[in-house]
């Protein structure tokens, strides 16, 4: 059975039908936050950056949240599969022998982020001329943005039961943050499902913002100062958009979105929600995920998790997550074949 799945919203179906599956189609990518999840498609992200991308000359705007974020960030270093292969390496190597703060989980992320944006320290992603990064950060309001737990607590609490009735309750709890270089021809720069604040990019706040687009609650410290932006407790990304459902259809090319599960849901707070799906905004993206099939072949029968720290010994999870990453690529050699006999609409299912 495939491996790998290609979803086509109705637009991208027509063009990619019209066109052929070509990397000039896509002015966007999407990568979502999940945690671990990633490990589960490094081969389908490492394609992607790698090949399908690699000779670009026109610009790719990217969004990214958590540890979507950290993978986008590689994409755009002058060298992506080294600064990918070093997210691997650390991001695995996490240890967490005893059960750790907030604070613990938030020093090894920034270990994480250093080693990740390598020498450079984050100015090749800045200043790329083709790669556009945006990443996305949430800062706490009311409750959500005090110090004390129990404060936190009863603030996620409101947040989530607000969300139950409307998602746009979320602008009353949390404000989400943009943090890209200002391209004007970005589609991202007038998102207004939620309130959203757009703030610069810079070689100053890069760490801090890759720090707290991956800071989930309660899990890590929030991170309370990034430069060039306002004071406050600043968390995951994936709060307002976990796997995203934002208006692009004044995007100029499609989207493209390696992702974990055909099913798409908004926001962190939807997870338990299934009325809460994501399909309108995708009617120009092509999603391209792992078939269930896949998906049960791995170890364990599932995509890595948060779970695993709990669960796992850190020998046993290591190992878990480097037999996930060997497999996954079987991902890029689906794609890879598909690119090379140029046999993409006898594997394109329609997304609605």
């Amino acid at each position: 059975m495939p491996a790998l799945r290609f979803l086509a919203g109705p637009t991208a179906y027509q063009k990619i039908e019209q066109r052929g599956l070509k990397p000039e189609l896509f002015s966007q990518l999407l990568a979502a936050s999940g945690g671990p999840k990633w490990i589960g498609i490094a081969g389908l992200d490492k394609y992607l950056f790698g090949e399908f991308f690699r000779d670009r000359k026109e610009p790719l705007h990217t969004l990214g949240a958590s540890s979507g974020a950290w993978r986008l960030a590689c994409l755009a270093q002058d060298n992506p599969l080294s600064a990918y292969a070093r997210l691997e390496e650390l991001y695995i190597g996490q240890r967490y022998d005893i059960k750790p703060t907030a604070q613990d989980v938030s020093d090894q992320v920034k270990v994480i982020i250093s080693g990740l944006l390598g020498d450079e320290a984050g100015r090749d992603i800045v200043g790329h001329q083709i790669i556009k990064s945006h990443f996305l950060a949430c800062r706490g309001k009311h409750l959500n943005r005090l110090s004390s737990r129990l404060a936190l607590g009863l603030g996620l609490a409101t947040t989530a039961t607000a969300n139950l009735i409307s998602r746009r309750s979320l602008g009353f709890n949390f404000e989400r943050f943009l943090f890209s270089s200002f391209d004007a021809s970005s589609p991202f720069n007038t998102l207004n499902d939620l309130p959203s604040k757009h703030i610069g990019l810079s070689e100053d706040n890069i760490a801090q913002v890759l720090l707290a687009t991956g800071s989930i609650p309660w899990v890590l410290a929030p991170v309370t100062d990034i430069s060039g932006a306002p004071r406050g407790h600043y968390y995951d990304g994936g709060i307002t958009d976990y796997h995203f459902d934002l208006p692009l259809s004044h995007a100029e090319g499609l989207t493209i979105y390696p992702h974990f599960y055909s099913r798409i849901t908004p926001g962190w707070f939807d997870k338990s929600l299934p009325w809460r799906k994501a399909k309108t905004n995708y009617h120009n993206a092509l999603i391209v995920v792992p078939s269930d099939e896949y998906l049960a072949s791995l170890p364990y029968g599932k995509l890595p998790d948060r779970s695993d720290f709990k669960y796992l010994c850190s020998e046993e999870r290591m190992a878990y997550w480097h037999r996930t990453i060997t497999m996954s690529e079987v991902l890029a050699d689906e794609f890879a074949e598909v690119m090379a006999r140029g046999a993409i609409m006898d594997r394109l299912e329609p997304f609605y």
